[in-house]
């Protein structure tokens, strides 16, 4: 097992400061990568709703898609840090060295995490509770289409008829598998991408190197929050504008397009910079003054 290094929480926000920073230095290139991959999501939403038989095929193209290019995000900002340009063929670097398979490697724990949520649904609800739910939802989005002002006391009662303390301990679990997703994939991407680790060690040491730091992680998922909840009610105003000007179709791409290209650089910049300070090489230590070189210094 390779060393992990244990940083102070403090390193935590310094992730997010230096996936800003990484940002700053070559915005129209790094940014460029994330409208890349969000005109990608687009493209396959745009398809699922005209022939809706591909939504799934498409669906799970993205899916596939989606270890590659946020490994191909993570390369790039490293570029950047060594004083390199990014390129829009950084995108797709997993591809290359037989990266992808252990890229990919990142959707097990997606697809363990789902069939847990599933079966514990399916579990504190039974077969009867979630048909009941689902009456529910169908029933409010209904309410919510008529146009019409909704009766409280009419969604009061619907609400009242359901399990409520039986889905507010599924959705605690949601947030509990949700948060052991993102300490396992945390540092996968670097390790495979400039260590050419095995997809499913990188994931055991992405877990271990997550455990070791739990304060730096806690207080930069919390600024996290912070931050993307800033950027998006400045890219929802930009996005006011567009639909002034070009309609709800409009909007929706420049929301879309514009978030991605700021938040996944500065996620993938977080995220490299974490990696570099538990797993990268340390930097060389000024060799200690001999005896005999005391007078001469």
């Amino acid at each position: 097992m390779s060393e992990i290094r244990k940083l102070p929480a403090s390193a935590g926000a310094e992730w997010l400061l230096t996936g800003f920073s990484l940002l700053r230095r070559a915005p129209l290139a790094l940014g460029l990568l994330g409208v890349l991959w969000g005109l990608a999501a687009l493209v396959v939403m745009a398809l699922s709703m005209l022939h809706p038989a591909l939504a799934t095929i498409g669906q799970f193209l993205l899916a596939l898609a989606g270890p590659v290019f946020f490994g191909g995000m993570v390369w790039a900002v490293r570029e950047v840090d060594e004083g390199r340009p990014a390129q829009p063929a950084h995108l797709v670097q997993g591809l290359q060295d037989g990266r992808a398979p252990h890229l990919l490697v990142a959707l097990l724990p997606q697809l363990a995490g789902g069939l847990l949520l599933g079966g514990l649904l399916l579990l504190l609800l039974g077969s009867s509770g979630l048909q009941q739910l689902g009456d529910v939802m169908s029933q409010l989005n209904e309410l919510s289409q008529s146009g019409e002002q909704p009766d409280p006391e009419v969604i009061e009662a619907l609400v009242a008829s359901l399990p409520a303390g039986r889905i507010l301990l599924w959705l605690l679990l949601v947030v509990v598998t949700f948060a052991a997703m993102a300490l396992a994939l945390f540092t996968l991407s670097p390790q495979v991408m400039f260590q050419h680790r095995n997809g499913l060690l990188a994931l055991r040491e992405s877990l271990r190197s997550a455990f070791c730091n739990l304060l730096p992680m806690l207080v930069f998922f919390v600024l996290s929050f912070v931050a993307v909840f800033a950027i998006y009610f400045i890219v929802m105003v930009v996005a006011l504008v567009a639909q002034l000007l070009g309609g709800q179709l409009l909007a929706l791409w420049v929301a879309q397009l514009l978030l991605m290209a700021v938040v996944m650089p500065v996620l993938a910049g977080a995220v490299y910079a974490a990696w570099k300070q538990m797993f990268g090489p340390q930097a060389p230590r000024p060799p200690a003054l001999q005896p005999d070189n005391i007078f001469a210094a």
